[in-house]
């Protein structure tokens, strides 16, 4: 029986914890830490999982999942250092942070994997990247890919890699959320309803992405397929180039990929 360990039962954390029931691990396998006593009794309360501190987690878990925010590593790690082995792994959730940080907090050997995922994994349909450390083995990599294909989807990525993922499918969701928000307003400004604009939208969101998903067809393509010549949408289209929406999403994705990096620097 492999026991994992979530430290830091957030949003993410629970949501790992939730998909790796559903795919069939027992609570028993199980184990999270959690600072707020009330959130902890919750979550055993709805689970049925076992609320620890860190050591224990450290000594009876086989894999330790780090999902806390990235300014809370250091204390977390030196609470692991005197516990853990190259008998134990450690999976990061942890945006910008790099698996040698942790190779240098924790005892030689110690294997690292490195996970960009991000918030869909609430509803199962993150899409995670996983990077393995310098002492991760390929088993290692095939246990973390099982684990988060339970809330979603996996690819795995040089480590390189990882501040590009965490700009464009880390953040991604907030970029949807901000576009889908804007496009409620117009609807309000145009006359519609708040909800009946919410639905409209959102319904649309999701019919688009199933296409983009379920068609294997280029999005220039589906875009196309909407615009017809001299119709509505191609004047919408002339509007979002004019006010160089392309240009502005593109400054946005490496501004974050820019943070992502000083994150990482930020512990060196």
């Amino acid at each position: 029986m492999t026991v994992i360990a979530v430290l830091g039962a957030g949003k993410i954390g629970e949501a790992l914890l939730a998909g790796l029931l559903q795919g069939g691990r027992s609570a028993e396998e199980l184990l999270f830490t959690e600072r707020h006593p009330e959130r902890a009794a919750e979550l055993t309360e709805r689970y049925g999982i076992a609320g620890v501190e860190v050591a224990e987690a450290a000594k009876r878990a086989d894999v330790l999942v780090v999902a806390v925010k990235p300014q809370d590593i250091e204390p977390v790690l030196a609470e692991l250092a005197p516990l853990v082995g190259p008998g134990s792994l450690v999976v990061s959730l942890c945006a910008g942070l790099p698996t040698s940080l942790y190779e240098r907090r924790l005892p030689d050997g110690v294997p690292v994997v490195r996970v960009m995922p991000n918030t869909p994994m609430v509803v199962g349909e993150a899409m995670s990247a996983v990077s393995p450390g310098k002492h991760a083995t390929p088993e290692h990599v095939a246990l973390v890919k099982e684990m988060l294909g339970t809330v979603g989807q996996v690819v795995e990525v040089p480590e390189a890699q990882q501040d590009a993922v965490t700009a464009l499918s880390g953040s991604g969701p907030a970029y949807f959320f901000f576009l889908v928000e804007a496009m409620i307003d117009a609807g309000i400004l145009l006359g519609l309803p708040r909800a009946v604009a919410e639905k409209l939208i959102i319904q649309s969101a999701v019919g688009a992405a199933k296409m983009l998903a379920e068609t294997d067809e280029h999005p220039v393509i589906l875009r196309e397929a909407v615009t017809s010549p001299a119709g509505t949408t191609i004047n919408a289209i002339r509007e979002l180039e004019k006010h160089g929406v392309r240009a502005a999403l593109l400054a946005a994705i490496e501004a974050a990929r820019d943070r992502s990096v000083e994150l990482g620097k930020a512990h060196e």
